[in-house]
């Protein structure tokens, strides 16, 4: 086992130094050429993805999930596109930051690079799969991917789609390998392979997660889960908030920046509630509110303390009624996990307060959480949501995927 993830390593490292080399022209080529052949492709993918969907919903997986993991027509168009709009994108490779000249005459600077070979361990999503390619080759990157085995003919469809088309125009095919065993163990090597990969992206739950953070010897950037909130505010136009909350919550429940937590000011919650909650029902979503809550609605279930920090991934949402911005802020910083937070209001003070002092990667004032997206950001698509605050934070787009060296100019200089 350890020599298969061992040989897949030194793949990725050979490829990733040709990557480096790539000119713009070159990524940009490749990616419209898997862009199209993922079209061409698109009734082989499906049948694969077909496969996966079937064994998923025989095994009991929850719809959302399920949701999470097929794929139509248009998804797969949207994974061109993603891949097109990353071609579109101006490549930060090779971008020299800044150019400064000391006083012995030595021009100093700093240019961006790639990070070398990126690693990524997924779970559900096999659109991930054409993100990570697309985004790790506009920057120069290698990548190593680990889809979940819920995915995994999927996966290889996607894989064998792409790499047809680096081949057509003789471009590095190891530029984009899949880790086809998906047993833990490979998870466990992968994770120790510091010698071959630079970065390693854990994107799924928070088990995933914390087992790659807790276990890794191979840096790692923290993408996040997602205990999102809406807060309404005490000036907010129930209208909007109800709207809002109806997308953030009901779009697609399986994604880490749908709504998970709902907050009320007190002062307008007798008429905010039956219409938020009327709207709730429409979609079978599942309420579990503080004793405010459960005394002016019969259907509320009684919130525990577990759920103001779960990330449902389901049918089911936390709502808890505060009597002021200062509780929501302070209910949110307590309980959320860095990732998507939004105000609903017509107050200006208000809505400055809440993006100054709410700690996530994405701050909103009157829109839905669920527009944290590297397409929605225009990054044509994005590596993760990253939410620690080292090196990235939020949706990762390409100059997330790079790192920077020194760059020096002499004459002769020697030090004294």
């Amino acid at each position: 086992m350890e020599q298969y993830m061992e040989i897949i390593g030194q793949r990725a490292k050979e490829a990733s130094k040709i990557m480096a080399r790539l000119s713009q022209v070159d990524k940009n080529r490749g990616l419209l050429a898997a862009a199209e052949e993922l079209r061409k492709k698109t009734d082989y993918i499906l049948e694969e993805n077909k496969k996966d969907v079937d064994a998923a919903i025989q095994s009991g997986m929850k719809q959302s999930l399920v949701d999470r993991l097929q794929l139509t027509k248009e998804r797969i168009d949207a994974m061109a596109v993603g891949l097109e709009q990353i071609a579109g994108l101006e490549d930060p490779v090779g971008e020299v930051l800044s150019m400064k000249t000391r006083p012995n005459g030595l021009r100093i600077g700093k240019k961006r690079v790639p990070l070398g070979v990126i690693g990524i361990i997924y779970e559900s999503r096999p659109n991930v799969t054409a993100d990570a390619f697309g985004l790790c080759f506009k920057t120069g990157n290698a990548t190593i991917l680990r889809g979940g085995s819920d995915a995994i003919h999927s996966n290889k469809a996607v894989t064998v789609v792409i790499k047809d088309a680096l081949c057509k125009l003789k471009l590095p095919q190891d530029a984009m390998i899949l880790v086809e065993d998906t047993s833990r163990e490979m998870v466990t090597e992968m994770m120790q392979l510091r010698e071959y990969i630079d970065v390693l992206i854990p994107r799924g739950g928070a088990g995933l997660i914390a087992n790659v953070v807790k276990n890794s010897s191979v840096p790692v950037i923290e993408t996040g889960t997602g205990n999102c909130h809406v807060y309404v505010d005490d000036s907010a136009d129930l209208n909007m908030a109800a709207d809002i909350i109806e997308n953030a919550k009901t779009q697609r429940m399986g994604v880490c920046n749908a709504c998970e937590s709902l907050l009320i000011h007190s002062a307008v919650a007798e008429k905010a509630m039956p219409v938020i909650l009327r709207r709730l029902k429409e979609h079978q979503i599942e309420v579990r509110g503080d004793e405010r809550v459960c005394a002016g609605a019969s259907e509320v279930i009684p919130a525990t303390e577990e759920d103001w920090g779960r990330e449902y991934l389901d049918a089911m949402i936390s709502v808890k009624i505060v009597d002021s911005l200062e509780e929501a802020i302070d209910h949110i910083n307590r309980y959320n996990t860095g990732h998507s937070e939004t105000i609903v209001t017509e107050n200006y003070d208000h809505a400055l307060k809440f993006l100054d002092e709410v700690d996530a990667a994405a701050v909103y004032v009157n829109a839905s959480t669920r527009f944290t997206d590297g397409f929605e950001f225009g990054f044509g698509a994005e590596i993760g949501i990253s939410t620690q605050k080292l090196h990235a934070r939020g949706p990762m787009g390409l100059e997330a995927l790079t790192t920077t060296k020194y760059i020096i100019f002499g004459n002769g200089q020697i030090r004294e």
